[in-house]
C-alpha cells in the first residue's frame, strides 16, 4: 500500500499552471526547473562552452550536442568534454547517450534516456535472420 498514492497526495504534489489545464511537478527536483522544458540542439566548438551546457541542463533543458565541429580540432578535446559531462550528469542524476557518430544527449535528473538492450537485440536479430533461411 505504501507506493499506491491517494489522488489527495497526488494533487498535493503538483500545482496549476497559468490556465490551470495542466500540472508542474512541485517536489524538490522540480523547484529549479522552469514550468517549460526545452529540447535544445547545440554544437560544441570548444571546451569553453562546456559551462553553458551546465547551465542549461541545470534549469531543465534536453540538449542534444554535435560534437563534429570539436572533433575536428581535437578527439582528445572531445574524450576529455565527454568525460566532463559524463561525471557532471551523474553529479546531477541525469542522464547521457550517445546518439550516432558525432551527437550526444543530455538531460536533467526528471528524464533519462531509454537504452535498448544490446544482447537481446543481437540475439533476436540473430534468431529472426536465422527463421528466415
Amino acid at each position: 500500500m505504501g507506493k499506491i498514492k491517494k489522488e489527495e497526495e497526488i494533487a498535493e504534489e503538483t500545482q496549476p499552471i497559468a490556465s490551470g489545464a495542466s500540472t508542474v511537478p512541485t517536489g524538490r527536483r522540480a523547484s529549479a526547473i522552469s514550468p517549460k522544458v526545452y529540447l535544445k540542439a547545440l554544437s560544441l566548438h570548444s571546451l569553453g562552452e562546456l559551462d553553458g551546457i551546465k547551465s542549461e541542463v541545470k534549469s531543465g533543458n534536453i540538449l542534444i550536442i554535435r560534437v563534429g565541429p570539436l572533433a575536428e580540432k581535437s578527439v582528445d578535446d572531445v574524450k576529455r568534454a565527454v568525460g566532463e559531462l559524463s561525471e557532471f550528469t551523474e553529479q546531477i542524476g541525469g542522464d547521457i547517450a550517445r546518439l550516432g557518430e558525432e551527437r550526444i544527449v543530455l538531460t536533467p535528473s526528471f528524464v533519462r534516456v531509454w537504452r535498448e538492450k544490446r544482447r537481446e537485440t543481437i540475439t533476436s536479430r540473430v534468431e529472426a535472420s536465422t527463421e528466415a533461411e
